[in-house]
């Protein structure tokens, strides 16, 4: 009913920058807040970055000053631009988004996920 695709993951020396997108299709009516989390081997999946559809954002401490998350509600996307990555920035990132369509309300939908690999 809502799909989330994401793009942009690769391989990355640190230091290095990289920058991941994301987009929503189906049946949406509405998007509220679109977010980035990530998720490292052996370690809980956590919030990186949320940006709210009133414009509001938070960034996980680690990546504050280096992580800037953006969107294009016409386009129904949302970015992550990763600046002076870290080693320890290695994870899976997920896109994810608070949706409402024609016949549910405040669903809470994923994609399936980008590798990003920073080298030290």
């Amino acid at each position: 009913q809502v799909q989330l695709v994401e793009s942009g993951g690769g391989l990355v020396q640190a230091g290095g920058s990289l920058g991941l997108s994301c987009v929503a299709s189906g049946s949406i009516v509405y998007i509220d807040h679109m977010a980035w989390y990530r998720q490292a081997p052996g370690k809980q999946r956590e919030l990186v970055a949320r940006l709210t559809s009133a414009g509001y954002i938070n960034y996980h401490d680690s990546v504050k000053g280096r992580f800037i998350i953006s969107r294009d509600n016409a386009k129904k996307m949302v970015f992550l631009q990763m600046n002076n990555l870290k080693p320890e920035d290695t994870a899976v990132y997920y896109c994810s988004a608070r949706v409402d369509t024609m016949t549910t309300k405040d669903g809470d939908y994923w994609g399936q996920g980008t590798q990003v690999t920073v080298s030290s």
